[in-house]
């Protein structure tokens, strides 16, 4: 299948045409998730709003071939050709879309392989976000990025204690120290606290992940940075859920390793406090702007 440059290019607009206007995001069980390692390159479908299917964009032939080398090479040895799983998700009516890694996708049709490793996640949807906005209590909300500040990274020295073992097998990510102390003072004070990444986690692992930690989170919205096509439909859902943010909270806080800014949708105003940056006194720090807030809440 797909065979050569014209082959690959008709079949990829042979899927558009057949999934557009019906093709949808489903929620894959945990059970699915955790079984299917790996798809036949048939059940999955090229992603309508990534450069990857647009004509005089993509695809590139050259990284193909490049991945295609490293198969061949690798089947011709009989060891495993691929490295990284491919990422997708669920859809209505088959199959499931491709998130991330459509040149490997593509290079394994190429080579004849049968099966490709996959990574089945379940992204956070529109209708997610408006159901906990809608559902919502507080008027106050606060966002922190779960890649550059929640999680901690490889030289970071003062994170949480991993989970115990086998929790710590399936759950390996840590939280930078001070984060379930931050999220307990933020939920006992009234405020709504959303994680943003745009990395492709499901958002029912992060859910749990935090569970796990003693610590709740009301929004998290996975995949920031995924393609999302451009239709009519989509740009009316992305104002009405700026609408709804805008509504819900009368005060947004925005926490980063370097400062927390406080900004009023209806007024267009912000405020910035200045962090140290020091991992020692990160939290504590973020903890001492956070309660002068709540003095200032407390005169009003």
């Amino acid at each position: 299948m797909a065979g050569t440059q014209t082959e690959l290019e008709e079949y990829l607009a042979g899927e558009i045409k057949k999934y557009k206007g019906i093709a949808l995001p489903l929620k894959a069980g945990m059970l699915e998730r955790m079984t299917k390692k790996k798809l036949s390159c048939e059940r999955l479908h090229p992603n309508p709003a990534d450069e990857f299917c647009h004509p005089g964009v993509g695809p590139s032939f050259r990284i193909i071939g490049e991945y295609e080398k490293k198969i061949r090479k690798a089947m011709l040895y009989d060891l495993d050709p691929f490295e990284e799983p491919v990422m997708v998700e669920k859809m209505h009516p088959d199959g499931y879309l491709i998130l991330n890694g459509h040149h490997r996708w593509a290079a394994a049709m190429r080579c004849g392989a049968k099966k490709i490793p996959v990574k089945i996640v379940n992204l956070t949807q529109d209708t997610d976000i408006e159901k906990i906005l809608r559902r919502s209590e507080h008027d106050k909300r606060v966002s922190l990025d779960l890649d550059e500040v929640v999680f901690g990274g490889e030289g970071d020295e003062l994170l949480e204690k991993p989970l115990r073992f086998p929790k710590s097998h399936f759950y390996r990510e840590r939280l930078v120290r001070g984060i379930p102390a931050l999220f307990h003072f933020l939920a006992v004070h009234g405020y709504d606290i959303w994680v943003y990444t745009a990395s492709y986690y499901s958002y029912d692992y992060l859910k749990h992940f935090f569970r796990l930690h003693h610590a709740h989170v009301d929004g998290v919205i996975t995949g920031t940075k995924r393609k999302v096509e451009e239709t009519q439909e989509n740009r009316e859902k992305k104002e009405r859920i700026q609408k709804l943010f805008n509504s819900s909270y009368r005060q947004n806080i925005t926490i980063d390793r370097t400062m927390v800014l406080r900004t009023n949708p209806g007024k267009r105003e912000y405020e910035e406090y200045p962090l140290s940056g020091e991992a020692g006194s990160w939290s504590s720090e973020v903890l001492s702007v956070l309660e002068s807030f709540e003095k200032e809440n407390a005169h009003e």
